[in-house]
């Protein structure tokens, strides 16, 4: 396959003007095949890498049914959103271990949709104070032995953990986390500037939906983000969906972390791509109102965003990132982050060929190529 004429996402550079190849399966330095691709007018970006949503379509990752991961990552896919990595919530053992071995099977057969390539366990390892959308009654102490039991239920599916790292055994929670393989995320927490900076030193190189979940900054205590901030190597996670952060912070935070170091999220539930109304969630209800969803009977309790990745992109844009930067933060950065990069997050030679070319006047998408193959 050959693709000419477009403008080509390159990790350095921005966007250039030069072919893509494809062999059938992997980007490379001429084509497998007669098949050409006009990409005129195109923006030509990997296909893009989503490390925290819970769910599309009327289905929950949580629920841990074949058919409603097959159902998601069929949806992920339509989107341009190529590698998922979906994050269960706070739900007693016996059920994240249900989500765990779902993961698992699915990854064993030869499904359709977006790869999923792992999953986040976003809960139960979390602050009270600051659960969010969490269900209190199932929170649970940082355990690195119930969370080395999931990951051998996952079959070593499990690449991304949040925690609060100043519950009781967070720290060396942290560090046997890191040990496992696993990307541990500050999130969901009370911690203050010193106890994230432990955290950070532990370990953990990730933060959690950065401002949701946690202290808000302030100029004597900066808590997470200040303590994200001083650790160069942590990413910091943003659901860019026009409803969980102002524009003004996401540029700000943009400048703040630098591109290298942004990963955007969607946070999506399974509202997503459905209509408005109440929908379960974690053992809980939400309720649908355009583009935001919060937990019935608390209108003040964002519970996760409706809108995919490949939205939150083009909002991130409409708040004025430049579009290499905001690419970047929904292809390599979090493709870096779960370990994937080597295969993953940009079109250089030898990556896997998961293209996504978008119409340059609205950024609508146009074509999809999954791994060589056009959707």
């Amino acid at each position: 396959m050959r693709i000419v004429g477009g403008h080509v996402f390159d990790l350095e550079q921005g966007f250039v003007s030069r072919d893509v190849f494809t062999d059938g399966a992997l980007i490379s330095e001429t084509s497998g095949d007669d098949i050409v691709i006009d990409a005129a007018d195109c923006y030509v970006i990997p296909g893009l890498v989503d490390v925290h949503f819970h769910g599309a379509v009327g289905e929950d990752f949580s629920d841990a049914t074949p058919d409603g991961l097959q159902a998601i990552a069929d949806f992920e896919l339509s989107q341009g959103v190529t590698y998922i990595c979906p994050a269960g919530m706070t739900l007693p053992e016996d059920q994240l271990e249900q989500i765990c071995k779902n993961t698992a099977a699915h990854r064993a057969k030869n499904t359709t949709g977006a790869e999923v390539v792992g999953l986040h366990l976003e809960g139960p390892f979390l602050s009270t104070a600051k659960k969010g959308a969490q269900n209190a009654d199932f929170l649970h102490d940082p355990d690195s032995d119930m969370l080395a039991r999931l990951q051998k239920a996952a079959e070593g599916s499990v690449r991304l953990v949040t925690v609060a790292p100043e519950e009781a055994n967070g720290l060396d929670f942290i560090r046997k986390a890191v040990d496992m393989g696993i990307t541990v995320s500050v999130g969901h927490t009370i911690a203050d500037y010193d106890t994230a900076m432990e955290a950070f030193k532990a370990g953990a190189t990730h933060a959690t939906h950065l401002y949701n979940g946690m202290p808000p900054i302030h100029h004597r205590a900066p808590a997470v983000v200040g303590a994200a901030f001083d650790s160069p190597g942590v990413k910091a996670e943003l659901i860019c969906d026009g409803v969980h952060i102002h524009g003004a912070i996401v540029r700000f935070t943009f400048q703040l972390f630098g591109k290298e170091r942004m990963v955007l999220i969607s946070d999506s539930l399974r509202a997503t791509g459905m209509p408005d109304g109440q929908y379960p969630f974690g053992g809980q209800e939400i309720e649908v109102h355009g583009n935001r969803a919060t937990i019935v009977g608390h209108p003040e309790t964002l519970a996760g965003s409706v809108t995919s990745l490949m939205g939150c992109l083009r909002q991130a844009v409409t708040f004025g990132i430049p579009l290499e930067n905001a690419v970047r933060a929904c292809t390599f950065n979090p493709a870096q982050a779960i370990k994937i990069d080597d295969r993953a997050g940009t079109l250089d030679l030898g990556k896997e060929a998961s293209i996504v070319l978008l119409n340059k006047d609205d950024l609508s998408v146009k074509k999809i190529i999954f791994k060589g193959r056009e959707i």
